[in-house]
Order: C-alpha cells, then sequence, then structure tokens
C-alpha cells in the first residue's frame, strides 16, 4: 500500500477530485451518493491509474531524472511493477461500472476520453507523453476531463461562459504541462524521449507557457460574474514562469524551483477559485 500511495502522487489528489466534486455540486445543487462516489474516484484510482502507468513505463527515464523519488514521482522498484498495474486497473473498474450505468451516452462519452487518455499518455504503442505538443493536450484532458465529466453527469447546460471556462482550464492545464516539461529536457533527451520542451526548446516553452497562461486568464473575462475576476489568478503563474524565460536547455534544471513553487501555487489559487465559486452559487 505504500508503493501504491506513493505511486499515485498524493500531493497531486486534489487537482482532479476538486473539479468533479465542484462541477457537479455547482451543476446539480446538492449533494448524493453520486458526488461522493465520483469524488472518491477522482481522489485515488483515477490517480493511481495515471500515474501508476505512468511510472511504470517510464521506469528506466526516472532513473536518470533526480527529480524523480518524492512528491513529484515515485521510482518503485521493477519488481512491484505487476502489482501497480493490476492494482490500477481492479481500483478503476468498479468505479467505472458504477458511474458508466448512472450517466448517458455523453457522461460515458467524457469518461471515456478521460480514461483514454490516462492510458494513452504512458502506455506502450501510444506514448502521447513522447509527441510533442500532443503530451501538453493529453496532460490537460487529465485534469479538465473530470470537471467536463462532473458537468456531463450532472446535466449541466453547455453555455458559452461555460466553454470559455473550460476552454481556459485546457490552457492553464497545457501552459502547466509546457512549463513542467522545461525541467526535464536533459534528461528526456538523454534517454531519447521527445517532449514539448525537448522540441521547443527551454526558452520557447517558456514562453508558449506564458502565453497559454495568459490566453488563459482572457478567457475567463466571457465567463458569468465573478468568473471575470478569475482572470487575475493568471498573474502569479506568469510570474512564476516568466523568470526563467532567459534559460538555455543546458540550464533547464533550474526551473524545477518555479515547478515546485507551482505545487503549492495551485492550492492558493483553489482557495480563490472556491471563493469565487461559493460567490457564483450565492448569486445566482
Amino acid at each position: 500500500m505504500r508503493d501504491l500511495i506513493a505511486t499515485s502522487r498524493p500531493v497531486s489528489w486534489v487537482n482532479t477530485a476538486y473539479p468533479f466534486a465542484a462541477a457537479y455540486l455547482l451543476a446539480t445543487g446538492g449533494v448524493d451518493w453520486i458526488l461522493v462516489l465520483g469524488t472518491v474516484f477522482f481522489l485515488f484510482p483515477y490517480n493511481l491509474a495515471m500515474y501508476g502507468i505512468n511510472d511504470v513505463f517510464d521506469y528506466e527515464s526516472d532513473l536518470l531524472n533526480p527529480r524523480k523519488g518524492g512528491a513529484e514521482g515515485a521510482v518503485v522498484a521493477r519488481s512491484r511493477h505487476r502489482t501497480i498495474l493490476w492494482a490500477s486497473a481492479l481500483a478503476t473498474l468498479p468505479f467505472v461500472a458504477v458511474l458508466a450505468a448512472q450517466g448517458g451516452w455523453w457522461a460515458n462519452l467524457v469518461l471515456l476520453v478521460s480514461l483514454f487518455a490516462v492510458y494513452a499518455y504512458s502506455a506502450p504503442g501510444l506514448r502521447f507523453k513522447e509527441r510533442p505538443f500532443l503530451d501538453s493536450i493529453t496532460s490537460s484532458t487529465h485534469f479538465v476531463s473530470p470537471a467536463a465529466y462532473g458537468l456531463a453527469l450532472a446535466g449541466a447546460e453547455f453555455t458559452p461562459a461555460l466553454w470559455c471556462l473550460l476552454a481556459a482550464y485546457f490552457l492553464w492545464g497545457m501552459a502547466s504541462h509546457a512549463f513542467g516539461a522545461v525541467q526535464d529536457i536533459v534528461p528526456d533527451r538523454e534517454a531519447g524521449l521527445g517532449s514539448i520542451g525537448t522540441v521547443l526548446g527551454a526558452r520557447r516553452t517558456v514562453l508558449a507557457a506564458a502565453a497559454a497562461y495568459a490566453a488563459a486568464g482572457l478567457l475567463m473575462l466571457g465567463t458569468d460574474w465573478p468568473g471575470p475576476l478569475g482572470a487575475l489568478l493568471a498573474v502569479p503563474y506568469l510570474v512564476n514562469v516568466l523568470p526563467f524565460a532567459r534559460l538555455d536547455d543546458a540550464g533547464s534544471p533550474a526551473a524545477n524551483a518555479g515547478w515546485r513553487r507551482f505545487l503549492w501555487l495551485n492550492y492558493l489559487t483553489g482557495f480563490l477559485v472556491t471563493m469565487l465559486l461559493i460567490w457564483y452559487a450565492a448569486i445566482r
């Protein structure tokens, strides 16, 4: 269990469970057993599958990566890999079966896309994480799809304002993945892996991430009040990444300092987003 919990990266559990819970709760206006079940699913089983598959099939490259072996990714002994894959499947399938029975075709399609992205990112034969640009798109899908699924499962109406919100969230996810790839440019190249970082290089990847953060902020202006205030939440991320815009590829590991700040910045941002959501719920 210690290895399974480590490989699921507990520091990131909230990043998938919270979007689902918030979206479903706001769309339905109440708490029911589906909300509880879905939140538990996106809290642990979903992350175990996502990061477990990743840690198993990235084992060789992770051995070369000095930042692996802690909160940013487990390096679990090869003898445990089969257990991790079996546990990922067994922990996920019962939840998926029950949730699929409760959702219509639209909700189930969103759930299918979400699970496909989890598998395709790291699994052999697909390895979307090694396909530059598709890697950032798939990674963002990991975090936006729980929110989209919560909305679809609750039967929410997808208005233009809601699409702006989801698009902003998606760009935020792409920017975050791209910036995270900068610190791994050197070990990824040594391992022969492709990524948005290895293709664009450190400086251009940081600038692309900054542009995506800025675009996400602008999209928030198209959401329902008080959503436009969320545009301000892009500012701390810009402040965090722009100092690394002068990095060359050899110095790209220095971006890890910004990545560590990013991990904790998410909790502050999550608190502020929660305040906006409570405000929205109170005036709707």
